[in-house]
């Protein structure tokens, strides 16, 4: 198999190309390289240049219309004029920060906590989920003892120094901390479904041998419930549990992150790690919680928060500040009102559907999964080795690109095609994106 590929590399844009593009372009990824530096990436052989957005669309500056298949961060559609109204009204009136009193923040965490399960009673709002990751892993030490982490192979979980730790899909190379396990993702397309909940559970069981075998307590296993990074694998809903008891029975806590398969995404549940019947003892929580607007939070089991509070103060001086808030209702009422959960079963499942009809008759589509509107298609270089086709995945995702549709990668070797469009995606839209798709597959191979 090809080697493993870190998240900036998939589907990345050559920065030294930039004189192959139109002239208008060139000059705008020439003053990102001057301004931004060497670290700044861009997706596509050809990068977008783009100037607006609604609902499920992206509009380049030369007037081409883009289907959006990819931002899960405006969870509920580019500029949703819900949001967009609530925010602009609460910016008009208040924003400041946490310590003072204001009535919205503690609706919003009302209705918020009133979609949890019921022992995961309190939250504490950040600006970013990487906050919220970061967070999350002080309180689990606080509360163990412990320090080591379980995750998985290509996990991501955000980017300051702690989190990127535990995060080895990023593009750090520094070496992971010894306290660090990794386990192989629950990958249900080589393993099986049936088997995946024992194998994943025993794999985590070896980590916490090796952690003791090391010297190292146990703090906790922290993944997003659909393996995003991993490849997307959602498995069947309750496979998650028996890696969770092993966890808990080896005193660790487990904290669910719900960046990505949180809020309706995934169709079945409000939140990832529902359609497992697990309680975790934390929840992480980003961008998509605004619809884009910056702010996280973690809730959490009160008496986890008590112990952590007995020993390290927090404070976030703009987290849950009162347009957060009002961005945070205005999308929970969005959820609610167009009943984008119910969409996203009924979209996903049509489109899951169809992408396997599209891509049935060959040999190069190895696996189509996903749960609601979070879909990963594995390309191959043959259905009898399941080698892993990062080329083709690449090829596709550019010519998808070529026909106004935008996708990424995923997975450790690059070849998992990513589809996680905006909640509002309904069944006009794939459509669209399998026409396209098909077209292009039939190009490429």
């Amino acid at each position: 198999m090809e080697a493993t590929r870190k998240i900036l590399d998939l589907n990345a844009f050559d920065m030294n190309a930039a004189d192959k593009l139109p002239p208008a372009v060139t000059s705008l990824v020439k003053r990102r390289k001057q301004t931004f530096g060497p670290t700044s990436m861009l997706f596509y052989e050809r990068p977008l240049n783009l100037v607006r957005a609604e609902g499920v669309w992206l509009h380049d500056a030369d007037g081409t219309r883009y289907l959006d298949a990819y931002n899960n961060v405006p969870s509920v559609g580019h500029c949703h004029p819900r949001v967009v109204e609530a925010i602009s009204r609460q910016l008009g009136t208040l924003n400041t920060h946490t310590r003072y009193l204001y009535d919205n923040i503690y609706t919003y965490a009302e209705r918020l906590l009133a979609t949890m399960p019921e022992p995961v009673s309190n939250i504490v709002f950040t600006c970013t989920g990487s906050e919220s990751g970061d967070l999350a892993l002080r309180i689990a030490r606080a509360v163990t003892g412990g320090t080591g982490f379980i995750v998985t192979e290509n996990a991501y979980h955000g980017n300051t120094t702690a989190v990127t730790e535990i995060s080895p899909s990023s593009a750090s190379a520094e070496p992971r901390p010894p306290y660090v396990f990794l386990v192989p993702a629950p990958d249900t397309y080589r393993h099986g479904s049936e088997a995946i909940g024992p194998k994943f559970a025993e794999d985590i069981r070896k980590a916490i041998a090796g952690m003791k075998a090391a010297g190292i307590q146990l703090a906790g296993f922290i993944a997003d419930s659909i393996f995003s990074s991993d490849g997307v694998y959602p498995g069947e809903p309750g496979f998650l549990a028996e890696a969770v008891s092993a966890v808990r029975d080896a005193g660790g806590v487990y904290i669910a992150d719900e960046v990505q398969p949180g809020f309706g995404r995934t169709g079945e549940k409000m939140w990832g790690f529902a359609r497992h019947g697990v309680v975790p003892d934390m929840v992480v929580m980003g961008k998509p919680m605004g619809n884009g607007f910056p702010m996280g939070g973690v809730a959490v089991k009160p008496e986890m928060l008590e112990a952590f509070g007995s020993k390290s103060g927090y404070f976030n001086t703009f987290g849950g500040n009162p347009v957060a808030a009002a961005a945070g209702l205005a999308v929970l009422d969005v959820l609610n009102e167009e009943g984008l959960q119910e969409n996203a079963f009924d979209t996903g499942a049509y489109l899951r559907s169809e992408l396997r009809i599209a891509g049935g008759n060959g040999d190069r589509v190895g696996d189509v999964r996903g749960s609601g509107l979070y879909i990963g298609l594995e390309l191959v270089k043959d259905k009898a080795s399941a080698e892993p086709d990062r080329a083709l995945a690449e090829r596709i995702v550019n010519g998808m690109r070529e026909r106004n549709i935008l996708i990424g990668i995923a997975g450790g070797h690059g070849n998992v095609l990513k589809i996680r469009p905006p909640l509002c995606f309904t069944r006009e839209h794939a459509d669209i994106f399998i026409d396209g798709f098909r077209s292009t597959l039939a190009k490429v191979i």
